[in-house]
């Protein structure tokens, strides 16, 4: 993500502004880098759900990470390049937990697709209620320019593995809205969970959607 660069308010884009205090760090070993990106977006992310995306600032968000606003510079190349890491995160998260779920379901002898697809659908949504705060972000039409062009790249994908796993075949228009459909009910579930604030409310939306899905998941006829 480092080298993609964005304004930040008054802040000039593709380079730390003139006057910061501290110092840029070194590049470092990699533990000490994991260290220093985690600072930088935990940081990112109170600073982004506390004011948007459009009025964060750089120097806001360094001086919360503890660092100096060249070594944002430096890792992630400015506010866009860390908004689209934490989006790469909770992607990368969602899809792990998804894909170790259906690993397990399938060592224990599950191989009905329709099976497969509400326990995987279960474990997306209890992520998304595990990672609330971030999926509230990103959730929010407050994003860096041509996010939503990501955002909708990887919705297609989700919907291709999605007609994978329930063996449909997307050669039939009729298959393909049936997945599309279903992908649709996962997504907007997960949005409703980011603004849930009670843990038994978001376990009984969980339990309903994924009953939900296994109706519609099963073809007609």
């Amino acid at each position: 993500m480092s080298g993609i660069v964005e304004s930040a308010g008054t802040e000039t884009a593709g380079r730390p502004p003139g006057g910061e205090e501290g110092t840029v760090l070194p590049a470092g070993e990699p533990g000490q880098r994991r260290t220093v990106r985690r600072a930088l977006l935990d940081a990112a992310l109170e600073v982004f759900t506390e004011r948007g995306y459009t009025d964060a600032g750089l120097t806001e968000i360094a001086t919360r990470s503890g660092l100096a606003v060249g070594t944002l510079f430096q890792h992630y190349g400015g506010k866009r390049g860390l908004y689209l890491a934490l989006w790469e995160e909770f992607r990368e998260e969602q899809e792990g937990r998804t894909e170790a779920t259906l690993t397990s379901e399938r060592s224990r002898g599950v191989d009905d697709p329709i099976a497969l697809f509400a326990a995987g659908a279960r474990a997306y949504l209890e992520g998304a209620w595990d990672n609330r705060r971030l999926g509230r972000l990103l959730a929010e039409d407050d994003g860096p320019s041509g996010f939503d062009a990501l955002r909708r790249q990887w919705d297609r994908a989700w919907v291709r593995r999605n007609a994978r796993l329930l063996q449909v075949d997307e050669r039939r228009r009729a298959g393909r809205v049936r997945v599309s459909v279903l992908t649709t009910v996962i997504g907007g579930a997960a949005r409703e969970l980011a603004d849930c604030g009670d843990e038994t409310e978001a376990r009984e939306i969980v339990d309903e959607v994924c009953g939900i899905l296994v109706h519609l998941s099963t073809p007609p006829g």
